[in-house]
């Protein structure tokens, strides 16, 4: 009849219409998952927005105190935080923390984490006392049923005695470089297990006297623990060598510090969170 198939082709036509069909179905699918991922993105980029709207906006005029400060997320957003605090008789309490895990769950303890900084009631003094509460806070409301935790290191400078005082919660010993002599050392580890692991626990602290000159390295572990395409870690003893230039601004510090990451990574995106503060006692 008139327009009818022919037998021998309809095969190839069931065949091609089939190809058309999938192909048409793929590209709906395409469409659709390429909407939903700008939205994500979208969301993405809002949370990373507000995660660095709580971080210092501009470092504080800190007496004898020269800073400087980096941070990067290995994604959109994560878990690193660092905050200064202004204390009674011109004090300041300088808080780094990292939040196990990378991402938005991170990212939304890190959140947590300040806000419950600046609810203490009170000025944040003395160090122990500071990350004892957070501790308190997080292990009873936070993070038991989610398996989280948090690092961290408080500590007070003064700068009419230049003291530290300072208190740590299972983070990386910040690396304190005596550049009238030379010596590199890391300060003592003093304090207690992360935040948000057991409730009832006391902290300890300790205090250091400074000199002009000293640089102190406040650091997250994804400066020391970046990896090289060996899986070489870029280890605390390189980054000793950048900080023990003593010639150099702390914001110089910083860039060195940073380059030299870079190009031990051969400038790969980051597979953790990095923050690195610099202060120079003047």
């Amino acid at each position: 009849e008139a327009g009818s198939f022919d037998p021998e082709r309809f095969p190839e036509w069931v065949w091609v219409s089939s190809l058309f069909g999938r192909a048409t179905h793929n590209l709906v699918l395409r469409n659709e998952l390429k909407q939903t991922y700008d939205i994500v993105e979208r969301e993405l980029k809002v949370v990373a927005d507000i995660q660095r709207s709580l971080l210092p906006q501009v470092l504080p005029k800190i007496p004898n105190l020269e800073l400087a400060a980096y941070y990067r997320t290995s994604r959109w957003a994560g878990g690193d935080y660092y905050d200064f605090f202004a204390l009674p008789d011109g004090r300041w309490g300088i808080l780094v923390a990292d939040v196990s895990g990378h991402g938005t769950p991170a990212a939304v303890m890190m959140a947590i984490t300040h806000s419950l900084a600046h609810s203490l009631p009170g000025p944040a003094d003395p160090p122990a006392m500071m990350l004892g509460y957070l501790n308190r806070q997080l292990s009873l409301h936070y993070t038991v049923k989610n398996e989280v935790f948090v690092t961290a290191f408080y500590g007070i400078y003064d700068p009419a005695r230049a003291t530290l005082t300072y208190s740590s919660a299972g983070h990386n010993p910040p690396r304190l470089i005596r550049c009238r002599d030379g010596t590199v050392q890391a300060l003592e580890e003093v304090g207690g297990p992360p935040l948000g692991l057991l409730e009832d626990l006391e902290y300890e602290q300790a205090s250091l006297e400074l000199q002009p000159g000293d640089v102190m390295a406040f650091y997250t572990d994804g400066i020391t623990e970046a990896m090289d395409a060996r899986d070489v870690q870029f280890s605390t003893s390189r980054l000793d060598e950048i900080l023990s230039r003593c010639h150099l601004t702390a914001a110089a510090v910083i860039t060195d510090v940073i380059e030299a990451v870079d190009r031990f990574t051969n400038f790969e995106p980051p597979l953790d969170d990095r923050t690195l503060i610099v202060a120079r006692v003047t």
